[in-house]
């Protein structure tokens, strides 16, 4: 067979496979020309569950990000103004009273009428809780947080100091004044007594409970007075007295005060009143004895 046979039954081959189009054998070029056909199956192929290769221009997905709750999302207090969210919802009053679940609308009248402002509680409830403030409330609330995160803010210190149970009476209030100024500042104080030279190293714990209660300002302990080093020292560390210590000790004064005023005013009552001089006079003038012994009174 001569070569331009070949060639001939090698095109017509290419047409029937391609359907008769695109795919035939040009007279100068040796092998066919890929038809629209062969591109079907080659991408098919390549789609293939066998096959390994992968698209260049396949993505992968980005992962999605998880809806993490923001503790500090509700880390202020601010008003809602009058678009509420929700159409029912609980309600506590300016003092504290709970007026149990009320309508937007109703809340809104009691907005307006009173001139209080909505600060949302909770929204997690069903249904969600909300308190009416004043201005004020509002303004003092804020000034509470911003303290509270400042103190979560700021970095907890210990301050150290140590000192001998010899110490003179001058430099130990030194001393306790600066722990004073130490504690103002929110910051921890680790106070150590060591037993001086010469002196007998007994109940040095109790020692350092009575330099600590003799300070003018209130303190608090997270760890009380103990001996360490074999009772050759005592140990304890002070820290600010918190708000609730305050107010009780604040509540202990006043009643203590009221037990005083009391106890003196009972006092001056039981007390009599002695005569004065010209009465005395005058009752023992007017008073005679008779010879019978009897008094007669002139």
């Amino acid at each position: 067979m001569s070569a331009g046979c070949a060639r001939w039954i090698l095109s017509r081959t290419a047409r029937a496979v391609c359907g008769g189009s695109q795919g035939y054998l040009t007279p100068g070029s040796r092998f066919p020309i890929p038809c629209e056909r062969s591109n079907i199956i080659a991408s098919s192929w390549r789609w293939s569950p066998f096959s390994t290769a992968v698209e260049d221009t396949e993505q992968t997905p980005a992962p999605k990000k998880k809806n993490k709750h923001d503790p500090k999302a509700h880390a202020t207090i601010n008003a809602v103004g009058r678009k509420i969210p929700h159409r029912e919802i609980q309600v506590i009053s300016e003092t504290g009273e709970n007026l149990g679940t009320m309508h937007r609308a109703d809340v809104i009248r009691i907005l307006d009428q009173q001139g209080l402002k909505l600060v949302l509680l909770s929204e997690r409830k069903d249904p969600p809780t909300y308190r009416l403030m004043s201005g004020k409330q509002i303004h003092e609330e804020q000034l509470k947080l911003r303290e509270k995160q400042k103190a979560k803010a700021a970095p907890l210190q210990v301050k150290e100091l140590t000192f001998s149970s010899g110490i003179g009476a001058h430099d130990l209030s030194t001393k306790m004044k600066q722990v004073e100024s130490w504690l103002e500042k929110k910051n921890h104080v680790r106070l150590t007594l060591r037993s001086g030279r010469g002196r007998p190293a007994d109940n040095l714990d109790t020692t350092l409970e009575q330099i600590v209660q003799q300070m003018e300002v209130m303190v608090g302990f997270v760890s009380k007075p103990k001996t360490i080093r074999d009772g050759h020292a005592a140990m304890c560390i002070l820290r600010p007295p918190s708000a609730k210590e305050l107010s009780q000790n604040k509540k202990n004064k006043d009643e203590a005060s009221q037990d005083d005023d009391s106890t003196s005013r009972s006092t001056e009552s039981e007390t009599p009143i002695p005569p004065a001089a010209g009465d005395t006079d005058a009752t023992e003038g007017s008073i005679q004895q008779g010879s019978d012994g009897n008094k007669t009174f002139s």
